[in-house]
């Protein structure tokens, strides 16, 4: 292990990161990178490089764009061929290698540094039991801890990215700014799912977004600890956050929602404005569910997407947060009873998920009423808050359609409103995007 390292890197490192993927690039040490997992993405990779060299060059030099290169054994082989392509174009840039490539010139031209981690070729592939987006994130963020320059005072910055997204041309700035001069933890970048052209895939990205939006909106309403965006492309944090919550972990989805759980276990996160991130609005096969798939569920008509949660979950959520958050310390019988009066199926959802037990416990384990106020945060914590807008959906308050709920909420939350839904069911797309444009501004 590199003596010049922190104690708490290196001991992380030691602990959790893996020995068999190395970074191929730039000997320099830097104050941010950008890890991207890329798989089947070689044209992609071409479009978020044009977008990252427009940013400010002033910041090339201390910002490494690291792409982990990454495929299962059992790929097929038009993957496999895509992600050798990948490598030797990377590679390319990496070593300054003349070529016809325009984009390439104006890449190795602008400073930009790029590195690469190679787990595609023989030898170095996922094996399928724990491959996925998780792995090749996790490996990438860790690799990234032996080349932060942490002689300067600077924050050393893990910035998450995914390689068919672009980026706006203040995105490195203004990430850089708010960790360095707002001194934040963690946070999200901003994101707009892009138009593709295409009515019917514009229809289902806007509908997914929506529905992000919304869920994030109703937690809003509630209070919730857990309002904020988890999204694997604009996910941000600094090392020591890092470290603290163990890394990021090896799930093949998902990765996002609980990686920005553990890190909101910790420390605040903040929302970063001014830049944004444009994830892909295209249909995809690389992970179970997320934007991809949910595109592809939309365009095959497998289900009515124009639904969201009933406003009153989130009403229910609110009452119950007002008092299982307040500083004040109950038992488990109070708490029960409090819930029991906001709404029975609140009650039900305690007992079944064994409230009782387990504030029993937290209670006889810890030393201080400040541990005990942290330790509802970590019960209660985002999948056990989604787990019970599930319950209530599923027992009691059934989705909405879509433009209802938003109006319901909004009007719960005296949010105005340009646009009064009409009697339409499903709006003309021009007032969907009205919605959506909303939900941008507010959340």
């Amino acid at each position: 292990m590199n003596s010049q390292l922190p104690n708490n890197v290196e001991k992380y490192l030691r602990k959790y990161s893996y020995d068999k993927w190395k970074i191929y690039g730039s000997n320099r040490k830097f104050e941010s990178v950008v890890v991207i997992p890329a798989i089947d993405e070689y044209y992609n990779i071409k479009t978020l490089l044009s977008s990252l060299i427009q940013n400010e060059t002033e910041y090339f030099s201390t910002t490494l764009i690291l792409f982990v290169v990454n495929h299962l054994t059992s790929s097929n082989v038009g993957v496999k061929q895509n992600n050798t392509k990948t490598i030797e174009y990377l590679k390319n840039i990496i070593d300054k290698k003349s070529s016809e490539d325009e984009l390439s010139k104006l890449i190795i031209k602008s400073n930009l540094q790029i590195g690469l981690i190679d787990a595609s070729s023989e030898g170095l592939e996922f094996e399928e039991k724990d491959g996925g987006v998780g792995l090749a994130r996790k490996i990438g963020m860790d690799e990234a801890l032996k080349i932060f320059d942490y002689d300067t005072a600077a924050k050393k910055i893990l910035i998450c990215l995914d390689a068919d997204c672009t980026v706006s041309e203040n995105y490195i700035s203004t990430i850089r700014f708010a960790f360095n001069k707002n001194k934040i933890n963690a946070g999200y970048v901003n994101f707009t799912h892009g138009r593709t052209g295409d009515e019917e895939n514009d229809k289902a990205i806007i509908n997914y977004e929506i529905f992000l939006r919304y869920y994030i909106l109703g937690l809003k309403y509630a209070n919730s600890p857990y309002a904020y965006h988890s999204i694997g492309s604009t996910m941000v944090c600094d090392v020591e956050s890092y470290i603290k919550i163990q890394g990021m972990n090896k799930r093949k989805a998902a990765e996002d929602f609980y990686f920005m759980e553990k890190l909101s276990k910790i420390t605040d996160i903040n929302k970063i404005e001014g830049a944004t991130v444009f994830p892909s609005s295209r249909g995809s096969w690389r992970v179970p569910f997320g934007t991809g798939k949910r595109v592809v569920r939309f365009l095959e008509n497998v289900q009515n997407e124009y639904l969201l949660y009933a406003p009153e979950s989130f009403l229910v959520l609110k009452n119950w947060i007002e008092i299982f958050h307040s500083d004040e310390i109950l038992s488990a019988e109070e708490y029960l009873s409090h819930a029991e009066k906001i709404n029975k199926l609140l009650f039900d959802f305690l007992i079944v998920n064994k409230f009782k037990e387990n504030w029993n416990n937290i209670l006889k384990n810890s030393k201080s009423s400040n541990q005990i106020i942290k330790q509802k945060q970590i019960w209660f914590d985002g999948f056990k808050t989604l787990k019970l807008i599930h319950f209530l959906r599923d027992s009691e308050f059934q989705l909405l359609n879509m433009f209802d709920a938003l109006d319901e909420l909004f009007k719960l939350m005296k949010i105005q409103f340009e646009h009064k839904n009409t009697k339409e069911e499903i709006p003309q797309l021009r007032i969907q995007e009205k919605y959506l444009n909303k939900l941008r501004k507010i959340i």
